[in-house]
C-alpha cells in the first residue's frame, strides 16, 4: 500500500508479547502494544489527526486557520506534523520544563513556540500555559484550541483507532487494561472500546506521584508525559477501576529494565507502566492476561535520562517521599552489552 500522507500513515501499530520482562510462567501474560512506532514518534499522533481531520470536514477548521494547544510534548509534535501536511499553522504553548529534543523537534516542524515562565499555584505550568493559549486566542482572531484535557474528540480518536486496532489483533480476552494517564483520553477511548468484547475487564491507571487527577497531593514531579497538575475535563472516575502511583525514579528504572529485557527503548510513561504491573503481579490471578500500551520513543527522554544531577535529584526525593507499594530500588541496573 501507497499512503497519500505521513499522517495516513498513523495507526496499525504491532502488539508484542513481553515475555521476557514478564515470563508468563511466573505470572501474568502481559501484552503491550507498541504506540512508539507511530511516524510521529507516539499515541498523540492518533488525536492530532482525529481532531484536525474532523475539524476539516465539519468546518471548524478551515485552510488558514492557527492551531493553538498547551503541549510541551508528543502532542505537540504530532499536530505541528499534521498541521504541515493538510497546510496549517501551529503554536504550541510549552514551559522550561521542555526537553531541548522536544523543542528542537517542534521547531524543525515549523510551529511556533510561546514558552511561559511562571509556576501556576501547584508549582507546576500548566494552569499558566492554559491562561497563555487563551490570550493568544484573543489576540488571533480565527484561532482553534486544541484543548487535549476536554476535548471529546481525544478520547474517540482512541476508541476507533488503538481500541478497534486491538480488538482485531488479540487471540483471546484481556482480564486488565493498564494504562498511564495525563488527559485520560487514551485510557478511556481504549476502556470504552474494549468493554465492548471483554466486559469484564478491569482498567488501572497508572498516575504520577504528585498528581492530583485522582485526587492525591500535588508535589513536585519532573518526568513529563504522565499525571497532571489539574483535573481533566475528560476524567470519568467510574469508569477506571484502580489508580496506582508511581515516582519518577521507579518510571526510570522501568525504562531501563524494559529495554535491558525487551530491547525497547521507550519513554517515561512506558516505564511508568512496567513499574506498575511490577506492583500489581503479586496480586494478579495466575493465567491473567494485561494489556498495556507504550506511548512514546526513548530518544525525547534522553536529556532527562543522561543528566546524572536530575537522576540524583528524583532519586532522592523518592527516598523521601511516603512508601511506594513495593522496596524502592536502589540504582538502576547497569547497562549490559545486550542494552547498550
Amino acid at each position: 500500500m501507497v499512503h497519500d500522507s505521513v499522517a495516513s500513515c498513523i495507526g496499525k501499530t504491532p502488539l508484542v508479547h513481553l515475555r521476557r520482562l514478564f515470563p508468563p510462567d511466573r505470572g501474568p501474560s502481559v501484552i503491550a502494544k507498541l504506540e512508539l512506532l507511530n511516524p510521529g514518534g507516539s499515541v498523540k499522533d492518533r488525536p492530532a489527526r482525529f481532531i484536525v481531520e474532523q475539524g476539516l470536514k465539519d468546518g471548524t477548521i478551515r485552510k488558514g486557520t492557527h492551531l493553538v494547544e498547551s503541549t510541551s510534548g508528543n502532542l505537540g509534535i504530532a499536530l505541528a506534523m499534521v498541521a504541515r501536511v493538510h497546510g496549517l499553522t501551529f503554536t504550541s504553548v510549552v514551559d522550561p520544563k521542555i526537553s531541548q529534543t522536544n523543542l528542537r523537534i517542534l521547531k524543525s516542524y515549523g510551529a511556533r513556540i510561546d514558552m511561559v515562565s511562571e509556576p501556576d499555584d501547584q508549582g507546576g505550568y500548566l494552569k499558566t500555559r492554559i491562561r497563555r493559549v487563551q490570550e493568544l486566542l484573543e489576540m488571533m482572531p480565527g484561532s482553534v484550541w486544541i484543548n487535549q484535557y476536554a476535548n471529546q474528540l481525544n478520547w474517540q480518536a482512541h476508541f476507533h483507532g488503538a481500541g478497534s486496532e486491538i480488538v482485531e489483533e488479540l487471540d483471546a480476552p484481556i482480564d486488565y487494561l493498564v494504562a498511564s494517564v495525563s488527559t485520560t483520553g487514551t485510557i478511556l477511548g481504549l476502556a470504552r472500546r474494549l468493554r465492548k468484547e471483554f466486559p469484564r475487564m478491569r482498567v488501572i491507571a497508572v498516575d504520577a506521584v504528585g498528581s492530583v487527577i485522582f485526587g492525591t497531593q500535588p508535589a513536585p514531579r519532573d518526568l513529563p508525559g504522565i499525571g497532571s497538575s489539574r483535573v481533566p475535563e475528560l476524567l470519568c472516575r467510574e469508569e477506571i477501576d484502580e489508580f496506582i502511583l508511581v515516582n519518577d525514579w521507579e518510571s526510570v528504572v522501568g525504562c531501563r529494565d524494559l529495554l535491558t529485557h525487551e530491547g525497547i527503548f521507550a519513554g517515561g510513561s512506558s516505564g511508568s507502566v512496567v513499574a506498575a504491573i511490577r506492583k500489581l503481579e503479586p496480586t494478579l490471578p495466575a493465567g491473567s492476561r494485561v494489556l498495556t500500551l507504550f506511548p512514546d520513543r526513548g530518544e525525547r527522554y534522553l536529556d532527562l535520562f543522561s543528566d546524572e544531577a536530575w537522576l540524583s535529584k528524583i532519586r532522592l526525593r523518592a527516598e523521601q517521599q511516603v512508601p511506594m507499594d513495593v522496596p524502592l530500588p536502589l540504582s538502576i541496573p547497569p547497562r549490559t552489552a545486550k542494552s547498550a
